[in-house]
């Protein structure tokens, strides 16, 4: 009796596990399948971007037209974009291609940049044109590799889940159609050598300059554990933990984790060798009820950031998540704003105490700007925007543009129906050089089900 029942109890262990097993299995092959379906689409959208690409690009050859030609151009960019997209959707960052991508963001740069200029005004000169035919004929060329390599994908029926696994593991295979084939993609594109882009030539590309403008002396790791302190209030009773960045960055830092014994409030923070600046900070802990406002706990910020040496900053934006405030500040200098310049702040609206805070932004463009005058009147600016935008302030601000360059603008804050909007006006060029809508209120539903 006894050994039925355990035998009985086995075969149901077994079966259950089984059972476990076989669910596993097919969970982990519905995951790689939707991982390989999503590799295949990227990688075969890319094959499709640059066949249009190329199109495109010997399509503005043959305009003359700034009517035609600035739309066409405009489109250029827009796939250039689209492919860099694919690109970066496909398991290649263990795999050298930034020849490759660079060659599409230089693209996108010279179309965007002529495209968005008067070209009554400034026609193509005769040496973007060569230019131009230069990018189709290497374009043709990209467009003949990769469509190669699709031809063998199809045909072969190649799974880019492989490709995954053999840059992950370094353990690539001599036949891995592929690799090869991107490899011989990135190989063309290095025979191209330097594409001269004339003028228009600009950097589209996120610079990352690595904390250039930093200045003072490099701190001490006792020193930064004690700003670190400052910052966490968390009491003497803590464990603390430095560690420094590894060899081969490109800026110094020192990565401090402090936790309180009692109550095990942790707070972790990166604080830069160079000055001792902190770049980030964040304080774990749970936020209790709401004792003070949204306002006051802007003023706290504000008063923080004096304290700690941050100097001609602003409010900019603020909001409340549960019992939390959320805030950033922004340079403000000759009653310009600086929006490059920016820190965010999290604040406890229980004891109005800093639970959050980066300057990552701030400490990577803070420096002396000569900031020029305005080329145009705020009048003139405003004859650009749509003339049913109820504007309710105005003022003049430095902002990024999709060119990646600082550029002095009116910027207007309105309404248009329901909706809140802020747009900034090239203050040289009269161009529209961005529009914001903001966020509204979220709707609350208290009796949703």
């Amino acid at each position: 009796m006894l050994r039925g029942i355990l035998i009985a109890v086995l075969v149901l262990g077994i079966a259950g596990t089984a059972f476990w097993g076989y669910q596993e299995h097919r969970e982990k092959n519905a995951v790689l399948l939707n991982a390989e379906n999503n590799y295949q689409r990227a990688f075969h959208d890319l094959t499709f971007q640059m066949d249009l690409l190329n199109d495109k690009i010997g399509t503005t050859l043959a305009m003359n037209s700034r009517s035609s030609l600035s739309p066409s151009l405009a489109e250029v960019w827009k796939i250039t974009s689209e492919a860099h997209s694919d690109v970066g959707q496909l398991p290649l960052t263990l795999l050298p291609f930034n020849k490759t991508e660079e060659f599409l963001a230089n693209i996108g740069d010279f179309s965007y940049k002529a495209a968005v200029r008067d070209l009554d005004k400034e026609p193509l000169t005769d040496k973007e044109y060569s230019t131009l035919k230069k990018l189709y004929s290497q374009s043709a060329d990209i467009q003949s590799e990769l469509r190669n390599v699709q031809h063998l994908v199809l045909k072969n029926n190649l799974r880019w889940m492989d490709v995954e696994l053999a840059l992950a593991t370094g353990k690539e295979a001599k036949d891995n159609t592929i690799i090869d084939g991107f490899k011989t993609v990135e190989q063309t594109v290095q025979s191209f050598g330097n594409t001269e882009l004339g003028v228009t030539m600009v950097d589209m590309k996120k610079e990352d300059d690595h904390y250039k403008y930093l200045k003072g002396k490099d701190i001490t790791k006792k020193s930064a554990v004690a700003m670190a302190k400052k910052y966490a209030v968390l009491g003497s009773n803590v464990n603390v933990q430095v560690t420094e960045n590894g060899k081969g960055s490109d800026f110094g830092f020192y990565s401090i984790s402090i936790q309180n014994k009692s109550s095990k409030a942790e707070a972790n923070m990166d604080i830069t060798k160079k000055g001792g600046y902190p770049i980030w900070f964040i304080l774990s802990r749970d936020v209790m009820k709401q004792n003070i406002s949204l306002n006051d706990a802007s003023n706290n910020a504000a008063k923080f950031l004096t304290q700690n040496n941050f100097k001609s900053l602003v409010p900019f934006e603020s909001a409340q998540y549960d019992h939390i405030g959320v805030f950033t500040f922004v340079t403000e200098q000759d009653e310009v704003r600086i929006y490059p310049e920016s820190i965010k702040m999290k604040v406890a609206l229980d004891n109005g105490k800093i639970i959050g805070f980066s300057a990552e932004d701030y400490l990577k463009t803070h420096h002396s700007r000569k900031i020029g005058k305005p080329k145009i009147s705020k009048d003139q600016a405003r004859k650009e925007i749509n003339p049913k935008l109820k504007v309710m302030e105005d003022r003049l601000a430095v902002v990024v543009n999709n060119l990646n360059k600082e550029v002095l603008c009116y910027e207007f804050l309105g309404t248009l129906g329901d909706d809140t909007y802020r747009i900034f006006i090239n203050a040289t060029s009269g161009i529209e050089e961005k529009v914001e809508k903001l966020d509204n209120a979220e709707p609350i539903y208290e009796n949703a089900v």
